[in-house]
């Protein structure tokens, strides 16, 4: 069963044939974790990769509003009513719960840094959460602690960085393009 905008739109979470397709739906061992993306229209749009991608879960913590923010719910079409997602307060608490319930996960963190690596040379075994910050700030210092990986995507402009959606989208098929064959 595949939706188009409109009927993913109009997609009653309760209804049985959605459920049921939902329950045998084969979601890939990863986790998007938002940290603080303030702008409501870039969580809706990470919905729909989250959905695209079959993603196991997304977590959205800090500032960042959550469903079913009218923004959001323009954005994502309705992809929020059929992705998992859960608030936590910090992306440490989310990093934590993945950690517990999901063996051998690896944390990598999408950001600029003095230590960040290529995304192309990354190691996306799997299970795989990655982590987006936000939009002008990036992901917090003590979040960067946690991780097991930082990478980038190579800017070659005088724009510093690419929107989240973009950023997210571009290391997300990367990975799955690599390790989940």
């Amino acid at each position: 069963m595949k939706l188009n905008a409109k009927e993913l739109r109009d997609v009653d979470e309760n209804d049985a044939v959605v459920a049921k397709k939902l329950k045998t739906l084969k979601r890939r061992p990863m986790y998007f974790i938002l940290e603080n993306i303030y702008d409501t229209y870039n969580i809706g749009g990470l919905f729909r990769l989250a959905d695209a991608l079959a993603i196991e879960k997304i977590y959205i913590c800090g500032e960042s509003e959550i469903p079913p923010n009218p923004k959001i719910k323009k954005a994502s079409i309705g992809t929020y009513k059929v992705v998992p997602w859960e608030y936590k307060k910090t992306a440490g608490e989310a990093i934590t719960e993945v950690k517990t319930s999901t063996a051998e996960v690896k944390i990598i963190v999408v950001e600029q840094a003095k230590n960040s690596i290529s995304y192309q040379k990354a190691d996306y075994t799997e299970p795989v959460a990655l982590i987006l910050g936000n939009e002008t700030y990036g992901v917090t210092e003590n979040t960067l602690k946690l991780a097991d990986q930082i990478v980038e995507i190579p800017m070659w402009g005088i724009n510093k960085s690419l929107n989240v959606i973009v950023s997210a989208a571009i290391v997300s098929y990367w990975a799955v393009g690599t390790s989940f064959k």
